[in-house]
């Protein structure tokens, strides 16, 4: 449908958008019944207190008007105790930390407030949907460089040929969604001299920084030497406590930058999730055993997903982190990811993302399919079961 005078009515910015590929595919899990290993999000709620602590919260009132902008004190502060005991970071709660709607409101936040029209992003592809929606709504232009299987390991040559004078900012990801690749402390150093020596933003979306396996270490860009004023780094609740509708993320950064994103996210929710953002306060300062059981519960997961799609046939990339496993189809004599995942839960009730539609070049991941594993293990038993039936 066209508006007035012909105009499509959707902004030229999003033209091919269009529905997100997760809400396709839950709608497919829906309506076929099927086992859901395509969106990522827990079958299981998380931590009891942290629950307990929302509905406290809710009883006596925190947080049922509107909270502050920047989020509530408690949160602020919270985030920075967490950044100082995981890493030693410091940061200041009332300059250098703002509370997001998610992730996803930070990335887009961050994007409309630090980038004009003609300037050009460089991000890893494959990558999350919404960094290439954000950057589209900020007038800017992505440049996409390639993680190739097996290793998805970044090309840091080709990374600093794709520098231009245009390039604005850097876009990180890692732990890496959907490839799982983590990046080491030698690719991060050497990330970093490449945007102090070209002057450049780097933000970096760092939500699944708990979910580390096989002794890989997330490392954040913002303590190496020289990117303390240039970062934006980004994190929220869903992944880490595992209470994903509640869309509760933070940015830290540099008073400056922090200045500069806040001025756009106030336009967008001004604020959100009052009562959750205290929950999520105390969920910040669980003790460490929280932490790393999670991650070894996850890592189990992990492997019992792996072995049942090798049993059954894919090519596995097992994820160094987050939790997702990427595979390809070739082996099963499949070229299409994208018409491999429509039909499968016809096949065998099971539903998986085709990672292809991560790429700007379709073609580069044309084979690759995801799969989450932040399910229960009967669940990710009996999906294996399935797909080698």
């Amino acid at each position: 449908m066209n508006g007035r005078r012909g105009r499509p009515l959707l902004n030229r910015r999003l033209d091919g958008f269009g529905t997100t590929i997760f809400a396709e595919m839950s709608a497919l899990a829906a309506r076929t019944g099927a086992i859901n290993l395509g969106q990522g999000f827990p079958d299981t709620d998380g931590p009891e207190a942290v629950r307990e602590a929302a509905v406290r919260a809710l009883r006596d009132g925190r947080g049922n008007q509107y909270p502050p902008g920047p989020g509530v004190p408690e949160l602020r502060t919270a985030v920075t105790a967490h950044q100082h005991r995981f890493y030693g970071l410091e940061f200041d709660p009332d300059t250098e930390v703002l509370v997001t709607a998610g992730a996803t409101e930070a990335i887009a936040a961050t994007m409309l407030a630090l980038l004009e029209p003609g300037d050009e992003v460089i991000a890893f592809e494959p990558y999350y949907d919404s960094y290439a929606a954000c950057v589209s709504m900020a007038g800017a232009t992505r440049v996409p460089l390639t993680l190739r299987a097996p290793g998805f390991r970044p090309d840091l040559d080709a990374l600093r040929d794709a520098v231009t004078d245009r390039t604005r900012l850097l876009l990180l990801n890692s732990p890496h969604n959907p490839t799982g690749m983590v990046l080491t402390r030698e690719e991060l150093t050497a990330i970093a001299e490449l945007a102090v020596e070209r002057d450049l933003i780097v933000v970096t979306d760092e939500v699944y920084e708990h979910l580390t396996y096989d002794g890989a270490e997330h490392i954040p860009l913002i303590s190496l030497p020289g990117m303390r004023e240039r970062t934006v780094a980004i994190s929220s609740a869903g992944k880490t406590f595992s209470f994903t509708g509640w869309k509760v993320g933070w940015v830290t950064a540099a008073a400056p930058l922090i200045g500069a994103v806040r001025t756009a996210k106030q336009f967008l929710t001004y604020v959100s999730a009052g009562p959750f953002q205290y929950a999520v306060a105390e969920a910040l300062a669980l003790p460490e055993s929280y932490f790393t059981g999670f991650r070894d519960e996850l890592r189990v997961k992990r492997d019992i997903l792996a072995d049942g799609l090798t049993a059954a046939g894919f090519e596995v990339f097992r994820p160094q982190g987050t939790y997702f496993i990427t595979t390809d189809i070739a082996g099963l004599g499949e070229k299409d990811a994208l018409a491999f995942c429509r039909a499968l839960p016809e096949r065998c009730g099971v539903v998986a993302v085709p990672a292809s539609v991560f790429y700007d070049d379709p073609e580069a991941g044309r084979g690759q399919v995801r799969f989450a594993f932040c399910k229960r293990e009967d669940v990710l038993r009996e999906a294996a079961a399935r797909l080698a039936r």
